[in-house]
Formats: structure tokens, C-alpha cells, sequence
């Protein structure tokens, strides 16, 4: 493998479509040296099935090929509304609030949920 390392990196996405018809050694031999897993989806067996071909394909042609683990953070999902839905307009002010329970939301404020992943 070449000691010179470029400074610029061509980062590509793994997932389902890079696991078919030789696509990833495709990216790879076109010029991918990073390889991003969204740890937001999929099961660690997974991951771990595509780092090994990573490691594999990199070897196999001589290239060094950094594998980036994009971690999930925490989820802000919004509530509900007690009239089902709202509609604003350019320049109505609206609050997000935590303290706010479920269904209480209005054309002023709506509640808001923070999911943390699991540890």
C-alpha cells in the first residue's frame, strides 16, 4: 500500500446497495477512501459483514480505505395536537416545549419528546 495519503477523501455510504453485484469494490477501485455506516440502521451483524468486506476489498487492491461510523443522536420528535393538526403563517411564532404534555398542542406551542439512544 502507498505510504502518501491524501488529505481530500471521497466518502461513500454504505448500505444495502454497495451489498450487490460487486458495487462496493466498485466505489472502492473508483477512488473511495472513506466509507461511512450510518449506525441508524441496520444490525450490528450487518455492519460488522460490511467492515469485514471493507478490510477485505482494501487489501485485495492494495488501497487504504478508512471506514467512518456515523452514530445516531438524540431523536426530537414532536407531540400532538388537541385539534388534530394546525396551520401557520409566515411569521406566527410557535413554541417548542418539552413540558408539554401529549395532545395538548395548539396553534401556540406543541409538546416535544427527546428519545436518547440506548446505551
Amino acid at each position: 500500500m502507498s505510504r502518501r495519503l491524501r488529505r481530500t477523501k471521497i466518502v461513500t455510504t454504505l448500505g444495502p446497495a454497495t451489498d450487490r453485484d460487486n458495487n462496493l469494490e466498485k466505489v472502492i477501485a473508483a477512488g473511495a477512501n472513506v466509507v461511512r455506516m450510518n449506525f441508524s440502521h441496520g444490525s450490528p451483524e450487518d455492519h460488522k459483514m460490511r467492515a469485514d468486506k471493507v478490510r477485505e476489498i482494501a487489501a485485495k487492491l492494495g488501497r487504504h480505505v478508512a471506514i467512518l461510523g456515523d452514530l445516531q443522536g438524540p431523536k426530537i420528535r414532536v407531540s400532538t395536537f388537541k385539534e388534530g393538526k394546525v396551520f401557520l403563517n409566515i411569521g406566527d411564532k410557535f413554541l417548542l416545549d418539552a413540558n408539554l404534555g401529549k395532545g395538548e398542542g395548539d396553534k401556540e406551542k406543541v409538546g416535544i419528546g427527546l428519545q436518547r439512544p440506548a446505551c
